[in-house]
């Protein structure tokens, strides 16, 4: 790993006496979208790097466009990890890339988090969410509120910190509910911590998901729906929101609730764009927006979460033209920017990830958790699926002259899910 970065560096260090590019500093390396971010950053001309949690393994360190800086994983200690963070952005600001300007973009909540949390100085320009933004792109239930008051149907929530809030929510409303943290990045003990969620079916699985949170973290306890997850996505400028796209999800990477293993593009309706509208302007976002939603069996649309930085499936996004990483950065520099003016989607694409295709099945085989997840898929139905490659198919994080990245992906994929209770 040590010699992987050691090369990349030489290499970062030699084109930078040869030519003065903006410099964008991304990160963690470990998001699932960090190799297409990069990937669309640099074939619009950046020079970027990216910071990545010490002693972790990821698919972007064998890209050959990039140099991965390790800095301590805020799950050991945040302060570690923002003086970590500020000291490498310290040295990526020394007067050695003649006038390019510097540029910090967030990949994933826990960096969204970090990077609020910075006071940036010249010539560093933050192309994500701040303050207010931030607040509501990592407060799930600040954004059930904006998410009403912009007509969107949210199931019935409520904030919980103590056992018998979420028993007292089980007694009004009828199961199955889902528990889940009520922020993305919870903090305890002067470091990020982990909180699954639980979906349950009945009181003795409650009481179950009760023990196992231990009262750790503020939790959101919410009725559950089941159905389809569905996305809507653009980039928010003064003059509205433009580069409007959508995608279905075709199957989980874990049928309970997960990101997506095969996604398809769709063009989004015009209620979906008046709620999308309200809800963007009345938070005053800026930059790129995904908002996700869950369709149930009667047609029925409810908001899940708003999301202020690069999505998973943004493979998708990218092999419809859509570079939402470079326009995000381009409106970064300059606000007037026409920077996805003029784009347009193409509904019916469909793009997988191989590494999640495979833990599908293998999640399929393991069998559901929970009684409320009725709708398991059946292996003899999944496998057809699975292995069914039409021409126009797509793959995440596929690119010619990057390869040691998709292989590097599938496998991290399948082996940091098998062990991740190791990990």
């Amino acid at each position: 790993m040590q010699s992987i970065e050691t090369d990349h560096r030489s290499t970062f260090l030699t084109s930078s006496r040869t030519a003065a590019r903006d410099v964008v500093l991304v990160g963690f390396a470990e998001a699932l979208a960090a190799p297409e971010v990069v990937w669309s950053l640099v074939d619009d001309g950046f020079q970027v790097v990216a910071f990545a949690r010490q002693g972790r393994a990821s698919a972007l360190r064998h890209s050959r466009h990039v140099v991965c800086h390790e800095i301590c994983p805020p799950e050991l200690n945040l302060e570690k990890s923002l003086s970590d963070l500020r000291a490498l952005m310290t040295s990526l600001a020394e007067p050695s890339n003649g006038d390019a300007r510097r540029i910090l973009f967030p990949l994933d909540d826990k960096a969204v988090w970090l990077c609020n949390g910075l006071q940036l100085e010249q010539p560093w320009l933050l192309a994500g969410p701040q303050d207010g933004a931030a607040e509501l792109a990592l407060n799930k239930h600040l954004q059930f509120q904006a998410a009403r008051e912009a007509g969107f149907d949210v199931p019935t929530a409520a904030l919980a910190n103590s056992t018998e809030e979420i028993f007292r929510f089980s007694d009004i409303e009828s199961f199955p509910v889902i528990l889940k943290s009520a922020k993305p990045v919870p903090t305890r003990d002067g470091r990020v911590v982990e909180c699954p969620k639980w979906i349950c079916a009945n009181r003795a699985e409650l009481e179950s998901a009760v023990q196992q949170w231990k009262e750790r973290v503020p939790l959101l306890v919410q009725k559950f729906v089941t159905g389809v997850g569905e996305g809507v996505f653009g980039l928010a400028t003064a003059e509205g929101i433009r580069a409007w796209s959508g995608h279905r999800r075709l199957r989980m990477m874990n049928p309970q609730g997960s990101g997506s293993s095969a996604c398809v593009s769709e063009a989004v309706s015009e209620d979906l764009k008046a709620k999308t509208r309200r809800l963007i302007e009345n938070a005053g976002w800026h930059g790129l927006f995904m908002i996700e939603l869950l369709r149930d069996r009667e047609g029925k649309v409810w908001f899940v979460e708003l999301n202020g930085r690069p999505w998973g499936s943004m493979a998708l996004a990218r092999r419809q033209g859509l570079e939402y990483p470079a326009w995000q950065v381009r409106l970064t520099l300059d606000p007037q920017s026409d920077a996805g003016a003029s784009s347009n989607s193409s509904p019916g694409l469909v793009c997988r990830h191989v590494g999640r295709e495979f833990m599908h099945v293998l999640f399929v085989i393991k069998g559901s958790k929970s009684k409320a997840l009725t709708g398991w898929p059946s292996l003899w139905r999944t496998m057809p699926e699975i292995l069914a490659v039409h021409r126009r198919d797509s793959f995440y994080n596929w690119r010619r002259d990057d390869l040691g990245v998709f292989a590097a992906d599938c496998y991290y994929t399948v082996h940091d899910n098998v062990f991740k209770a190791r990990h």
